[in-house]
């Protein structure tokens, strides 16, 4: 079962994190939902975080253990909220499961398959050999050869925890995540279509929802409308939390 924090009561509402992300990511904007009267679920996929790990990573898995989660704790009509990877697995969990979803926020990614773009985060990903106990400015150090962005290496960090006095790990599963590295930018299936209401909201700067997508994300989502916020890049919740928020809540509400 996928490890979950749970704020508040009400309607509930499930946050999927976006790749190498966590629960944690959201942890500000899920207070925030809460008190707007909602039970926020904020899940650890698969091979992220504090939930198991899986030899098997697809997003079809993905879409199945939230099914699943959901059934587990006898949620039945949900709102979900999923960024990047957990947008795409939103997308599915809503096409394939319509009766369990009532509305879906996407935030900065569409349906369409994004060519691999993950490389340089691999690569400083696995130049950090933990078996010589380094610390965390250590990691922090060989980050920055391959990951000058500030900001990414901070959110990168964040998966990083004592396994126990001395030893360092990080909290994903990078094996799996070298081997399926694909699967992150697959396409939704052409013939999956959900009718209900759905909100994209992009980064102005992100090229991750470009205008010539917006064809392709009504094909699978024909009740669905685009906000952008301008002057932030992919991480746009964490850039500016205060009008996702503004736009996320006027939307569930």
């Amino acid at each position: 079962m996928l490890y979950s924090k749970i704020e508040g009561s009400g309607e509930p509402l499930l946050i999927l994190h976006g790749f190498l992300g966590m629960s944690d990511n959201w942890k500000s904007l899920g207070v925030q939902f809460a008190a707007d009267g909602f039970q926020v679920h904020l899940l650890d996929l698969r091979n992220h975080g504090r939930s198991f790990h899986s030899e098997e990573f697809s997003y079809e898995l993905m879409a199945q253990d939230v099914a699943d989660y959901c059934q587990a704790n006898s949620l039945q009509s949900i709102d979900v909220i999923g960024h990047s990877m957990g947008g795409k697995t939103a997308m599915l969990l809503a096409t394939s499961f319509p009766d369990l979803v009532k509305k879906m926020i996407v935030a900065d990614i569409g349906p369409k398959f994004y060519a691999p773009h993950h490389q340089d985060i691999l690569a400083g990903l696995n130049a950090v050999d933990f078996s010589i106990k380094p610390s965390r400015n250590d990691v922090e150090e060989i980050l920055k050869k391959f990951i000058p962005d500030f900001g990414t290496r901070q959110f990168l960090m964040k998966s990083l925890y004592w396994q126990e006095p001395g030893q360092l790990a990080f909290r994903f599963n990078l094996n799996v995540f070298n081997r399926k590295i694909d699967e992150i930018g697959k396409a939704l299936s052409s013939d999956l279509i959900f009718e209900k209401p759905a909100l994209f909201i992009r980064g102005g700067n992100s090229n991750y929802i470009l205008d010539t997508d917006l064809d392709g994300i009504k094909a699978h989502f024909p009740v669905s409308a685009l906000a952008t916020i301008p002057n932030v890049g992919h991480w746009l919740h964490a850039e500016n939390p205060v009008m996702f928020y503004e736009l996320a809540s006027g939307f569930l509400k």
